[in-house]
């Protein structure tokens, strides 16, 4: 198979400079009418370094529909949680705004405790949008009820159910040796074997193939389920509502490490895995040197497939499979929807007005331009009704800087505009997948009794159990030592903590039945 030259990928890559002040980062103002009340909204600009979201048409167009004088300040992603985190515990009204994007999602409620933000409840009546999107989402609306009744956060959201991490494989090594998609451990192990084995890219070579390329992040999403376990997030739920530690359950989790171990000592899980980067397997697929990749359904088309030069849009390279069942029927890992809050600040003068705009660019005109762009430019409307992209749409940098699907509002990302962007192919791969993705453990707000039990164990679990993982895995610490393991877990509080995620449980399926 005759090999180009690597597409260039355009990666999110960051920008360095941290800006706070509106002088330094620049404002948009919608609108040159001083009759136009004055809103400052702090916010991440884009990931990628050369797409500044103060220039770009989509949020232009958003505060200038807005009827506000939107004071925009961006500060570059890669410095945002430490930046703003520090502006917010400090209460630091010099550099903070009238409306903030939260550095993380509260999840001990540190800014809330810290009285940061203003209970929005209070402001339904004036916040028409977002009272429907809460009557409309119940489970949304549980997490983010605290347990004294407030909701204090308009959130930003995410697919759950489609284009999720997935299992993909090189279609023409299988079709060389006339194999079809494993389904189950075994077959997935006696594939990865003939990749090894064999000269897959036909260069003469049998030595340069890597059977399997996954990110130690992806590792969990992509083995845990076929041993019962849901490493993604930890903690889950049994079909009985009994909540589970997933890295505690000393049977199936131990059995777990041990497959790893097994396929990382026979050299089919790469001696190299814990420091592997999506650039990395960008490279490799440039090469056709990887047969396996496990990554967001996205990137199958916009990034695997892309890399060879015989990809025409219409007949995948890469195509994702169905998830591996061990002694557990396998599943994907969906992800939860919440992936970012939006808060108005104590510090804002006109707290109603922050409410009304908040409510303006959370609704459904706003949304509409998130995904799809501006009419005419990115987007054109059939006689069907049916929104399709312009041919100019196509180049992602060009969509990119007209600030699609912007990261610094409360967008709600949408299936129809996804679908879209993908060809068909890649699209139908999606529909046929969702029906085997799980939603996950639910977010929901700890109380301030379970806080104060809490006392950070929860973060310490959650570092140690990561680190331990890549230690027995590569053989570092011996598999025999799995008791001193749970042992240590069990010193670190964690029955106590599995005792507080059942309350959080419990609590969140008693809201969804109040909210139902």
């Amino acid at each position: 198979m005759k090999r180009g030259s690597l597409r260039k990928y355009v990666l999110m890559i960051l920008a360095g400079a941290v800006c706070i002040s509106v002088t330094g980062c620049g404002q948009f103002n919608a609108g040159k009418s001083s009759q136009k009340k004055s809103i400052s909204i702090l916010a991440k600009n884009s990931w990628y370094s050369n797409v500044d979201y103060l220039e770009s048409e989509v949020i232009g167009k958003v505060s200038e529909d807005s009827g506000y004088n939107v004071q925009w300040r961006f500060i570059q992603p890669a410095n945002y949680y430490d930046v703003v985190r520090k502006l917010l515990l400090t209460k630091d009204s010099d550099n903070l705004a009238d409306i903030v994007q939260l550095p993380d999602l509260d999840m001990n409620m540190d800014y809330i405790q810290a009285e940061v933000f203003i209970p929005l409840d209070n402001y339904l009546d004036l916040m028409p949008n977002f009272s429907r999107y809460l009557d409309e989402n119940p489970g949304i609306k549980a997490s983010l009820t605290t347990e004294d009744g407030h909701i204090y956060y308009v959130p930003q959201t995410v697919l759950t159910q489609n284009y999720q991490p997935c299992i993909m494989y090189n279609t023409e090594w299988l079709k060389r040796f006339q194999l079809e998609q494993p389904k189950t451990l075994d077959e997935f192990v006696n594939m990865l074997r003939i990749f090894k084995e064999n000269d897959m890219n036909q260069n003469g070579d049998s030595s340069d193939e890597i059977p399997m390329s996954v990110t130690n992040e992806f590792l969990p999403y992509m083995f845990g389920p076929a041993f019962g376990l849901d490493l993604v997030n930890g903690f889950y739920a049994d079909e009985n509502g009994t909540v589970h530690y997933a890295y505690y359950e000393e049977e199936n989790y131990k059995a777990y490490l041990t497959f790893l171990n097994q396929l990382y000592e026979e050299g089919l899980l790469e001696k190299d895995y814990e420091t592997l980067t999506r650039d990395d397997i960008t490279g490799r697929c440039a090469s056709d040197e990887t047969g396996v990749i496990f990554d967001y359904s996205w990137q199958m088309s916009t990034l695997y497939s892309a890399q060879y030069d015989e990809y025409n849009g219409t007949t995948p390279v890469f195509s994702g499979g169905v998830p591996l069942s061990g002694s557990y029927e396998g599943y994907y890992v969906g992800r939860n929807a919440i992936s970012g809050f939006f808060g108005i600040t104590v510090f804002c003068g006109e707290p109603q007005e922050a409410a009304k705009l908040l409510d303006y660019i959370m609704g459904e005109e706003c949304q509409e331009t998130y995904c799809w762009g501006i009419e005419g430019r990115s987007y054109t409307t059939g006689s069907d009704g049916k929104k399709r992209f312009t041919s100019q749409a196509a180049d992602d940098m060009w969509l990119q800087k007209l600030g699609i699907n912007p990261g610094c509002v409360p967008s709600h990302q949408s299936v129809e505009a996804s679908d879209a962007l993908l060809p068909e192919w890649h699209s139908r791969v999606d529909k046929w997948l969702v029906k085997y993705v799980r939603s996950p453990f639910p977010f929901i707000y700890s109380t301030s009794d379970e806080l104060a039990l809490d006392k950070g164990y929860s973060n310490y679990i959650s570092q140690y159990v990561v680190q331990q993982a890549d230690s027995f895995i590569t053989g570092k610490s011996d598999i025999e030592s799995f008791d001193w393991y749970m042992q240590t877990l069990e010193n670190m509080n964690i029955k106590e903590m599995i005792e507080i995620k059942q309350k959080q449980y419990d609590r969140y399926q008693a809201m969804m039945q109040n909210v139902n």
